[in-house]
């Protein structure tokens, strides 16, 4: 039976009279007490426990500064109530520090390690500022949440799906292909909160009619450093020129950017520098277990098929550098069925797909072979156990993104790094970054060589054997341009024999060496054995588009001893549970590429 409207009037007069009182006292609250600019808010002591929160006996204000739980910070009770239904009860380090200062309107420049819960810390003032400025459906996009990867960008909406599930904001998620965007095109404009890619969001406000950025209150680069990086500046300097510069700035990383000129182009104002870390024994979480190995390049598959085998009651993620490589591996290693199941994650495959794959490796174990897309800020709902980095990561940051998927919140976990020993300078430079990494060597007994087998796959099977010619290519080529010359040198690696391993019967021609090769002869110097090796090579074609790896565009404490005897393969498998956040769908709208609510 529905309600006479009389009283539906009146009970939302009485709502709406009860929301402006509350926003009311929030203000007065956040200005009697906010902490001083540049304090540390880590520093304050704690409030006693059972001491009141809110507005005191006396009229004034209990302090926000400093506090250790969420209920006793100036927040909305739609906010409290969203992360009590989430069981989000007390505060990170990231948290404490950041949030005192964010929920008053300043910029943020915040930086903890991976699994610290940085999330939490830009989604709670969005909500937070929004509801304070009593905005509504009718004003059009008010925050803005920019992510570098589809699958970050979907895991940050289910977040702010479970704390904002009271409020009645409406939220978008942009991240579909190219058939979606004239079903978003259609709802954009109605939705308060864009999570997004940067190309996704670029694309709607160069095509999407009537689209308006202009009243954003609040923008947040989530794994900020990467989406500043050069390679996607343009992208970047499009977006902030549609956006306010009166607005607030939230920037979250776990190896974040102090580049003035990058933060110029933001037009932050006095930011507040949040380096909860810093002060660190290690900049890796303290309860990572890493460990590094000398592994010869034609070994790597060998040494991995090994582990594999030594661990098939492990979740298991394997950073390769390529897509091809990616595919090369996962193809071959499951027609050898190691006996746990097998799954791919690179930027080239379709978004539908990849969000499938992220779901099922979130649920059960298996090894899932990746791309850098899977190194950024993604959370597995139960812990990874074990990150292996079969080739060597770009530099120190990469390195520490990409351990970052274990070890997250109060779970265990830990990682292994191949190494090949043109490389052991990149082990300097982790050591110098404060990366307690142990190194140790490997058993080569229990090693179980593949290669034998990869060619007889490939003999019956041309299509891998294409695809693996792809993968060799690919690799080389990504070794090749990177720009730590240090670490990386192409001219050291044996060509020939890597080829080999892959089971190939002849070496695939390398014509991006050409060039390299031709250099040297011309300015005299004398060629060694294995620039002539590759010299022989260097004819061929290479597809510039094969290469992913590091080069992959934007989607348009204190480490205890390593578990380790008789050598790396034979550690002991051990399941580290994480901490499982559960995520209704609540009152938000949103728009994902096959649904909108």
């Amino acid at each position: 039976m529905r309600k006479p409207k009389s009283k539906s009037r009146e009970l939302r007069k009485q709502r709406k009279f009860a929301e402006q009182e509350e926003v009311s006292l929030l203000n007065e609250w956040i200005e009697s007490q906010k902490p001083d600019s540049g304090s540390n808010t880590l520093a304050l002591p704690p409030l006693p426990s059972n001491a009141p929160v809110g507005r005191l006996s006396d009229g004034t204000f209990s302090r926000y500064a400093g506090s250790t739980k969420f209920s006793e910070l100036p927040m909305s009770k739609k906010t409290l109530d969203g992360l009590k239904k989430s069981d989000y009860v007390s505060m990170t380090e990231i948290q404490r520090a950041s949030l005192p200062h964010a929920l008053c309107g300043r910029d943020i420049l915040g930086a903890a390690k991976t699994g610290s819960g940085k999330t939490l810390a830009f989604v709670i003032p969005v909500l937070e500022k929004l509801h304070r400025e009593r905005w509504g459906h009718e004003d059009g996009v008010g925050s803005i949440i920019i992510s570098p990867t589809r699958e970050l960008a979907g895991q940050l909406f289910d977040v702010l799906k479970a704390v904002g599930r009271y409020h009645n904001f409406s939220a978008g998620l942009l991240i579909g292909g190219r058939k979606e965007i004239d079903t978003e095109k259609e709802r954009v404009n109605e939705l308060n909160i864009l999570v997004c890619t940067p190309g996704r969001l670029l694309q709607h406000m160069d095509e999407t009619l009537n689209f308006d950025c202009s009243q954003v209150q609040v923008l947040v680069l989530d794994e900020a450093d990467r989406i500043l990086d050069v390679g996607f500046k343009k992208t970047l300097n499009a977006i902030i020129s549609q956006l306010p510069k009166h607005r607030q700035t939230l920037l979250f990383s776990a190896t974040q950017t102090k580049s003035i000129q990058d933060l110029a182009r933001l037009s932050l104002k006095d930011p507040e520098y949040v380096g909860v870390h810093e002060k660190s024994t290690t900049s890796t979480p303290d309860r990572l277990q890493q460990t590094a190995m000398v592994v010869p390049l034609e070994q790597k598959l060998d040494m991995l098929w090994s582990f594999i085998k030594a661990h098939l009651n492990s979740k298991i993620l394997v950073f390769l550098s390529s897509c091809k490589q990616v595919k090369f591996v996962f193809e071959a290693f499951k027609k050898l069925r190691p006996g746990i199941p097998l799954k791919c994650l690179h930027g080239k495959m379709k978004q539908g797909k990849r969000m499938v794959i992220y779901s099922q490796f979130c649920e059960k174990r298996s090894v899932l072979f990746s791309t850098d897309v899977a190194s950024r800020g993604l959370d597995f709902n139960k812990a990874v156990d074990w990150v292996v980095q079969v080739d060597c990561p770009e530099d120190v940051a990469s390195y520490i993104h990409r351990v970052g998927r274990t070890a997250r919140y109060v779970s265990g976990g830990r990682s292994v790094l191949f190494l090949m020993p043109s490389e052991m300078k990149m082990l300097e430079k982790l050591q110098a970054a404060k990366v307690p990494i142990q190194f140790i060597k490997a058993n080569n007994k229990r090693l179980q060589p593949v290669s034998g087998l990869f060619s007889a796959l490939l003999v019956k099977d041309s299509d891998l054997q294409d695809l693996a010619k792809r993968a060799f290519v690919t690799y080389l080529r990504s070794i090749h341009i990177q720009k730590d010359k240090e670490v990386f040198d192409v001219m050291k690696l044996p060509i020939d024999e890597f080829s080999a391993s892959m089971g190939l019967p002849m070496t695939p021609k390398l014509r991006f060496l050409n060039q390299k090769i031709k250099g040297k002869m011309m300015s005299g110097i004398q060629l060694d054995n294995a620039d002539k090796d590759i010299a022989s090579l260097a004819t061929g074609a290479f597809r510039e588009e094969d290469l992913e790896g590091q080069r992959e565009e934007l989607d348009i404490g204190n480490s205890g001893e390593a578990d380790v005897e008789k050598g790396f393969l034979l550690s002991k498998e051990t399941e580290h549970e994480g901490e499982e956040k559960t995520s209704e769908l609540g009152p938000i709208l949103y728009v994902t590429s096959t649904e909108y609510c």
